[in-house]
């Protein structure tokens, strides 16, 4: 038996509200499902196991706002297939299996014709998170009225921006993207905080030549239909994906005063979530599998971010940063590192620029990455090599395509 505790989805978050139970005991579960939803700063969030066994017990009931690392549900191991047998006593003394928390009554079908329904069984059937509620009660809004834009259309505070609110100048409505924008300027401020405060960052910045990666990039495009075409973001972020395996000093995280490198590359993409905020959920393993199927993965966890679904192992596993603003006109973007990781990249727009090609000087598209890094872990040599790589791997775009088999290089030791 072991308690599931109530995950840490970010450095900033200290509690976050139960929405929905996915289970219920009995179930049996696997590594990977999602058991419940709970709603942050940040929005809805799927919470999944990472472990197989039987939901024994459900301790926290719906609507329940709770602290980060309370138990939150009982599981039991399963072995060959079946859940653990409980040890032979005399029935008597055998306690009873417990019971699931008592449900709220599904409230009984009206028919069309039925006037003015009872509004708490209206609201009693409809998915909401607290403070959706209370806004809605606030506003007068009815929740029967409003589209969901959280996981299986649970309605988050957010969406109550769908009734215009006479008495709150439209400047003030809340967005439409399941994000509540006060509070996740708040959690973004705080996390900023404490790594500017904890973390001694250092700054490096190299110039790369884009020549070979646009061009094979246009070729790449010109033979595939609009859907099946790459970004140049996709090569950015497969290069620092394979030059994080061999400098496993930038991917990784630094708690209680010691740095624990990851096996995985899971690279945090900061999503701009339209005019609110910048999330960064985690691209996992970006540094396996095809391009294509990278595109594939980048444009689902885009989606999901702005209408509100992520997993908890999307929020919890970067072990690192990339921010990449070019499309925003920026040529170069210095970032803060979100603690515990250790490093934060930054890619600005690809640029024309006078460039020295042998003895001759030519035009050649540009673009400027930029590396934030934690001095307890890492120095500015190890730093530099670490940029380089990524601009040497963008001169082969051909071979980012697939996933070779590279050796983490050996730290140097300074005599």
């Amino acid at each position: 038996m072991s308690d599931f505790l109530m995950p840490s989805l970010g450095a900033d978050m200290d509690e976050a509200t139960l929405v929905e139970w996915d289970v219920k005991p009995g179930d049996r579960i696997k590594k990977g499902d999602v058991i419940a939803v709970v709603e942050t700063a940040k929005g809805a969030i799927e919470v999944e196991v990472f472990e197989e066994g039987v939901v024994e017990e459900l301790y926290v009931p719906v609507d329940t706002v709770v602290p980060v690392g309370q138990p939150i549900a009982r599981l039991s191991g399963v072995e060959t297939g079946a859940p653990e047998a409980a040890p032979p006593k005399p029935a008597p003394t055998v306690p009873e299996q417990p019971k699931p928390r008592a449900a709220k009554p599904e409230p009984p079908v009206k028919a069309p014709p039925t006037p003015s329904p009872e509004p708490e069984q209206i609201w009693e059937r409809i998915l909401a998170t607290p403070l959706a509620r209370k806004r809605a009660r606030d506003t007068g809004t009815p929740l029967e009225q409003v589209r969901g834009s959280g996981p299986r259309g649970a309605i988050l505070a957010g969406d109550l921006a769908s009734r215009p609110d006479v008495n709150r100048p439209a400047r003030e409505r809340p967005s439409r993207t399941g994000f509540d924008p006060g509070e996740m300027r708040k959690a973004i401020a705080a996390a900023m905080a404490r790594s500017k405060r904890e973390i001694p960052h250092y700054y490096l910045a190299e110039s790369i030549d884009m020549k070979t990666a646009t061009d094979w990039l246009s070729d790449y495009n010109a033979t595939r239909p609009p859907e099946q075409r790459l970004l140049m973001s996709v090569l950015v972020f497969r290069a620092v994906a394979l030059a994080a395996r061999e400098f496993p000093e930038m991917n990784g995280f630094h708690r209680d005063g010691y740095f624990e490198p990851s096996d995985a590359v899971h690279p945090g993409i900061a999503i701009n979530l339209r005019g609110i905020g910048l999330i960064t959920p985690a691209l996992l393993n970006a540094d396996q599998g095809s391009l294509a199927d990278l595109m594939a993965r980048l444009q689902d966890l885009t989606r999901r971010a702005r209408r509100g679904g992520l997993r908890s192992s999307e929020m919890t596993n970067a072990t690192l940063t990339i921010t990449a603003l070019g499309e925003r006109g920026v040529e170069s973007v210095y970032g803060v590192i979100y603690p515990p990781q250790v490093a934060i990249l930054g890619f600005g727009k690809v640029t024309p620029k006078p460039w020295a090609v042998g003895d001759a000087l030519a035009v050649r598209p540009v673009m400027q990455a930029t590396l934030a890094a934690d001095h307890r872990v890492s120095d500015g040599h190890r730093g530099g090599l670490f940029l380089a790589r990524i601009a040497e791997l963008l001169q082969h775009p051909d071979q980012l395509d697939r996933t070779p088999s590279v050796q983490p290089r050996q730290k140097e030791t300074t005599p």
